[in-house]
């Protein structure tokens, strides 16, 4: 299937590794022009080479902590002005700490929110003039399955990133009629460099190993095995592609079956 992707503008944020990296690799072999961003130049450039290397494509870079209120604009202004516009928007983000309600002061709980859902606020109005422009706009915002099904010692995580699915359905219903596409992927494990530090804290509060957490957090698929970071981004790029055209409010559950509700 031709998923028209070729020739497009695509702005990743968290891509320097894991989920957001897998899907700006994703992208540049469809034939994307891309801009990847993260908050450390040295590790970003690295990203970027390879991804050129690997697909020979044209990757731009855009460094910021997205989670600052400044830097969404910057992230966005500096991807338009390398791409020409931008026709594609994935926001993601790594997640806030683990722990217990317990555990977090209001300080902890505005990074969360700021991190795992101002960002997507900032940088969606940032892109919106571009994606007006586009025949193909396409935005899509990371969150977790811990929407539907919260994930014992992320109170954070579970509670900001809900959040952030009805902003998207919510901008999918307000922008339809301008063409524009809002869906969310929900990713449950992984495996990339965040699902391996929170294995490590279970790990820590069981008093077991991590190879021990993921063998049981493995087994709760029916495939008995977590996710390798290709197949979330594959999914991940059809949503956004034109191929999906007629897909939007979607909230896509990447999760091996380890979802066990109908709804």
């Amino acid at each position: 299937m031709d998923l028209g992707l070729h020739g497009k503008r695509a702005l990743v944020t968290g891509a320097s590794r894991g989920l957001g990296f897998a899907i700006a690799l994703e992208l540049a072999k469809e034939g994307c022009v891309v801009t990847i961003n993260s908050r450390h130049d040295s590790r970003l450039e690295e990203a970027a080479q390879r991804i050129r290397e690997a697909t020979g494509g044209e990757v731009h870079t855009a460094v910021g902590d997205v989670s600052l209120p400044q830097v969404p604009d910057q992230v966005v202004w500096t991807a338009a002005e390398a791409m020409g516009g931008i026709d594609l928007l994935v926001t993601n983000t790594g997640g806030p700490p683990p722990g217990r309600f317990e555990d977090f002061d209001d300080n902890a709980w505005q990074q969360a929110i700021d991190l795992c859902f101002m960002s997507h606020v900032r940088l969606i109005r940032a892109a919106l003039p571009y994606l007006k422009k586009s025949d193909a706009a396409s935005v899509l915002t990371i969150t977790s399955i811990s929407v539907k099904q919260p994930i014992l010692n992320l109170i954070l995580s579970n509670t900001v990133r809900a959040a952030t699915v009805a902003l998207t359905k919510s901008l999918a219903l307000e922008f339809g009629s301008e063409g524009i596409r809002f869906n969310s992927i929900l990713p449950a494990w992984t495996k990339t460099e965040r699902v391996m530090e929170l294995l490590a804290y279970r790990a820590k509060q069981h008093g077991t190993s991590v190879e021990e957490e993921m063998a049981k957090q493995a087994a709760v698929s029916p495939f008995g095995r977590m996710a390798d970071p290709e197949e979330f981004a594959r999914a991940a790029v059809f949503l956004l592609s034109p191929a999906a055209s007629y897909l939007t409010g979607v909230m896509l559950t990447v999760d091996g079956g380890m979802y066990k509700a109908l709804f």
